[in-house]
């Protein structure tokens, strides 16, 4: 089975699946004695493997006694310390798009309807555009079309909610720089890493990361919390689907920091990775192009939609894109906002350096008239690059203030959940990649915010904390297999 999770998480074998014959890092306690060696005279803890039909076994004693299944959650199943296990590509499908139809259709059929959101990302869009031999403003197009008539009742594009992300990741920059406090600070919108620094490096890097949402969780709280304002919607009954690069954006959303428990609601009902959209287009037997037609729009009502999510519309007139490649453009911005804001230098141009000839690893140095380096960002792309970040952490040798850090390589245009050949051949591999890359870049990079409304005459200051911020949590590991590996 290929993985579909980033390259931080395949770290078994270098897959993201257990196999079958492999045991698992957090086994479910047995309520019996422990055995004695013969042979060593200590004794040993009982140990649970999987057989090759999938059941578990008790495999301590020389009689292997099949035991009884326990049903898990993907979220009960994240909080161990292992790693992506086959089980948890199982219960993913819980995010899958047959669960989307299951909504839609139960909306035809039953007197109480849920509001369904959809948000598409930027990066999924210009897989889409490559793939369909589309302009961006015609995938945009026929995305909001294909959803409508699906049964969506909004289709919006996360690429508007991420400038609340940048902005607030700039805020928090400065404040750590002026304060000297937990530098360098390490972007968080990469679940694929997120679940990496928690599992194998908890205390290290989590002090670390930016406490900010990704724009896939603010967008998710800001549905949740503006849709029922204005609307006689809860909370729960608004259904949020997110179309997403990556699959590890699946494991974000079901992280119980996401969940409201007044509402009983996830910011993030459903994740839906790219290629998952293509195959609900060929199930469709729709073809884009006949989506594109004007005639085949139905425009949303959203006189009693709040300002934000008007602006928030996937449409082709209200595209935007930041600079900074495919990953969000985090360093470009918190770089350019740094400058001025400290320095009050202002740059153009950024120019790369990389790093012992590794393209995903690369640094930008703002120094002063006398050649001092008055900031050193750097940008880490797969898990080659983070391992050798982190190794430079361990040894108090990281003179970087702020890092852009993402586990797949290339960045997030390169992402598990993009539409992809097998088929072809790694050059041909790294044109299809460019031909995203320029189909990304179709939307004319702004190297400041657009037109972001303020938050702070709609929302408190603590409501306005549980939108934009969150938190992170060192896990126990057992130093056996998978992300127990001390690397």
């Amino acid at each position: 089975m290929a993985s579909k999770f980033s390259g931080a998480l395949q770290l078994t074998d270098l897959d993201d699946f257990i196999a079958p014959s492999q045991e698992c890092i957090k086994p479910t306690q047995i309520k019996k004695p422990s055995v004695v060696s013969l042979n060593k005279g200590i004794k040993k803890k009982s140990k649970i493997r999987l057989d090759d039909e999938g059941n578990y076994v008790d495999a301590a004693n020389e009689q292997i006694k099949t035991l009884q299944k326990a049903e898990v959650s993907l979220s009960d199943c994240l909080a161990c310390s292992g790693c992506v296990t086959s089980a948890e590509s199982i219960l993913v499908q819980q995010h899958s798009f047959e669960e989307f139809y299951k909504v839609v259709l139960s909306n035809k059929s039953e007197n109480h309807k849920r509001y369904i959101v959809v948000s598409t990302s930027p990066q999924s869009r210009a897989s889409l555009s490559a793939h369909y031999g589309l302009s961006l403003e015609e995938t945009a197009l026929f995305l909001s079309n294909f959803f409508t008539k699906i049964g969506a009742n909004l289709v919006l594009d996360t690429a508007y909610f991420r400038q609340y992300a940048l902005d607030e990741c700039r805020k928090e920059f400065i404040e750590s720089f002026q304060n000297n406090a937990n530098l360098p600070i390490l972007t968080s919108a990469c679940p694929g890493f997120i679940c990496y620094a928690e599992k194998t490096h908890g205390k290290l890097v989590i002090p670390h990361l930016s406490k900010v949402k990704s724009p896939q969780q603010i967008a998710g709280s800001l549905i949740k919390s503006i849709i029922p304002s204005v609307s006689e919607n809860s909370p729960s009954s608004v259904y949020h689907v997110t179309v997403m690069m990556c699959y590890d954006k699946k494991l974000e959303a079901t992280r119980e920091d996401f969940y409201n428990d007044i509402y009983r609601s996830k910011d993030v009902d459903l994740v839906l990775a790219t290629t998952e959209v293509q195959t609900m287009i060929e199930k469709e037997s729709i073809s884009p192009k006949d989506l594109l037609s004007l005639d085949n729009h139905t425009t949303p009502d959203v006189s009693s939609i709040h300002k934000e999510l008007r602006k928030a519309l996937l449409a082709p007139s209200n595209l935007i894109s930041n600079a900074g490649g495919g990953s969000g453009g985090f360093l470009e911005y918190i770089f350019r906002s740094a400058a001025k804001e400290l320095f009050n230098k202002t740059v153009d141009k950024i120019e790369y350096k990389t790093i012992r000839n590794n393209k995903d690893f690369r640094e930008v140095i703002l120094n002063d008239d006398d050649g001092n380096v008055l900031l050193r960002f750097a940008c880490t792309y797969g898990f080659r690059s983070i391992q050798n970040l982190v190794q430079k952490m361990k040894r108090k040798m990281c003179k970087y203030h702020y890092v852009e850090v993402m586990a797949c390589p290339s960045g997030c245009l390169n992402g598990g959940g993009q539409i992809k050949d097998p088929k072809l051949s790694r050059d041909e591999q790294k044109e299809h990649l460019a031909l995203i890359q320029k189909k990304y870049d179709e939307v004319e990079p702004q190297t400041e915010l657009h037109d972001v409304p303020s938050l702070a005459d709609k929302f408190s200051a603590s409501d306005l904390d549980m939108i934009l911020y969150t938190k992170y949590h060192a896990l126990e590991t057992d130093n056996a297999i998978g992300l127990g590996i001390k690397w």
